[in-house]
């Protein structure tokens, strides 16, 4: 393990979707969602989109898509989400928080994603970004088969629990730990560690910060292909770093997202990671 670790919340902060409602169509298709269920998966994902998701929001897209899981063979799901996963998840990764990631790497942080969302989904997405290690949500599973019951929820005071939980285990300094989120329900797990950073903040959100005189970023660009992040890159006018903890964000974007996708269909050697973020 790394002497410390950076923990991003997925949905909006790493990623510009949602994940746990990114999958409903290979689901559909495949036989686990009737119609009924994807139009309110595709509500939820409407209000999630334009709304964000507070702790009720939270708690009933998590009640809906438990009670819909109730029977889907555990390894089916696996299968339609690793199949699926470059359509659904990769163009939506967001290429500054590809920089991070790899700043924070190159510091000797672990990467630790922590989503609400199910277990099944996080890994392999945490597998994507390159991350070391997950908490997410754990639906009780029994003969192969989801029951529809969860056993662990990861959201709102859960998700600092089980961060403490973790940093304990590996030996973490949470006051070296440095944590990444967009919604207001996540005030507990950014207040357990001594650099918090809001991302893509909600309202409630960019309260908090403002009163807490955290940093705020705005995350703008998944990455489609290394070439248009380029592009846009290139065409931007020049201009100062976002917060001392995002120098170099802006300009590096478009080398990880190239160096992240090359990674992914080929072996390659290992490019000079950037400059770590500063305390």
């Amino acid at each position: 393990m790394g002497s410390g670790a950076a923990f991003f919340d997925l949905d909006r902060t790493v990623i510009a979707t949602s994940s746990a409602l990114a999958f409903a169509r290979p689901f559909y298709r495949d036989g686990l969602l009737n119609r009924r269920d994807v139009v309110a998966s595709g509500y939820a994902q409407a209000v999630y989109k334009l709304a964000g998701a507070g702790d009720e929001q939270m708690a009933r897209i998590r009640d809906q898509l438990a009670t819909m899981s109730r029977g889907w063979p555990v390894d089916q799901v696996r299968r339609i989400v690793a199949g699926t996963i470059d359509e659904l998840i990769a163009p939506y990764v967001y290429a500054e928080a590809l920089v991070l990631i790899e700043q924070h790497r190159a510091a000797g942080r672990d990467i630790v994603l922590v989503s609400s969302s199910g277990e099944e989904m996080v890994r392999p997405i945490a597998r994507l970004v390159g991350a070391d290690d997950v908490i997410a949500t754990r639906m009780a599973i029994r003969d192969g088969r989801f029951t529809g019951e969860v056993d662990f929820y990861a959201a709102g005071e859960s998700k600092a629990v089980a961060v403490r939980e973790l940093a304990t285990r590996n030996g973490y300094d949470l006051a070296t730990c440095y944590a990444y989120s967009d919604s207001v329900s996540d005030v507990p797990l950014l207040s357990t560690v001594g650099y918090p950073t809001a991302v893509n903040a909600d309202r409630g959100l960019r309260r908090v910060a403002r009163e807490r005189e955290w940093p705020v970023l705005t995350f703008r660009n998944p990455v489609p292909t290394p070439l248009t992040r380029i592009r846009y890159v290139l065409s931007r006018p020049p201009g100062g770093p976002l917060v001392p903890m995002a120098v170099l964000v802006t300009a590096s974007a478009a080398v990880t997202a190239a160096i992240w996708y090359t990674r992914r269909r080929r072996p390659a050697a290992r490019a000079l990671p950037a400059p770590p973020p500063g305390p």
